[in-house]
């Protein structure tokens, strides 16, 4: 699922299914247009949170096509924050303008945010994936630098991020996934082709995967199981 976007700014959402190869299909629309917006899943349902200057955060069905549905407000309007999810709860993190908070949700309910806890460091850009149990942010820009930076929280309980180790490229706005066990990162800025990769449940420095087919910046990606 992909959903607005900027240059200009969009409230379309698409969908593939990860299993095939094709075209994207339309799946509706958000309820406000708008780009740098993060998501994040329990599998079931998507939630698209804040944009530019704002701090909505939509809904959908997955299995179901059609348009989102409001589900409440973050605790602070933001852009390029960094979202991941178990099965119940979404965890968005950081923000611009070199924001530290970390915000969670019920994703099986609609309401406000609850504050979660702290980043080690301002930052935005920063892109976020995770397992069952843990939520891994990596990249972003803070406190006047592009960042190579890895910190990781325990989901189902709250408290601060921890050092998790470092990418091996400082870059922002990188796109990342997971399938349950890998977490990998994806391009970003200066538009690099690079591509890492850590284990989620161990901390460590990320090793090179491979490369994009071109290099670019501020992509989104997804993953199957």
């Amino acid at each position: 699922m992909f959903g607005g976007g900027g240059d200009p700014t969009t409230n379309v959402i698409d969908y593939i299914t990860i299993a095939t190869t094709g075209n994207a299909l339309d799946f509706g629309d958000l309820t406000l247009a708008r780009g740098t917006i993060s998501a994040c899943s329990d599998g079931n349902r998507g939630v698209f949170c804040a944009g530019w200057a704002l701090n909505t955060m939509d809904y959908i069905t997955i299995a179901t096509t059609g348009n989102a549905t409001d589900f409440g407000d973050l605790s602070l309007a933001g852009a390029f924050q960094g979202a991941c999810a178990d099965a119940t709860r979404g965890v968005i993190a950081g923000g611009y303008q070199n924001y530290d908070g970390i915000d969670y949700i019920t994703i099986q309910t609609t309401g406000n945010s609850t504050t979660f806890g702290n980043l080690t460091g301002n930052r935005y850009a920063v892109s976020g994936c995770s397992d069952t149990t843990r939520g891994v942010f990596g990249g972003g820009y803070g406190g006047g630098a592009t960042r190579n930076t890895i910190e990781y929280v325990t989901i189902q309980t709250t408290g601060n991020a921890t050092d998790f180790g470092d990418l091996t490229l400082a870059r922002e706005t990188p796109a990342s996934c997971s399938d349950g066990t890998k977490g990998v990162w994806a391009g970003g800025e200066t538009t690099v082709n690079i591509i890492d990769y850590v284990t989620i449940q161990t901390t460590g420095n990320a090793s090179d995967f491979g490369d994009l087919t071109v290099a670019r910046s501020q992509i989104a990606a997804c993953s199957g199981d």
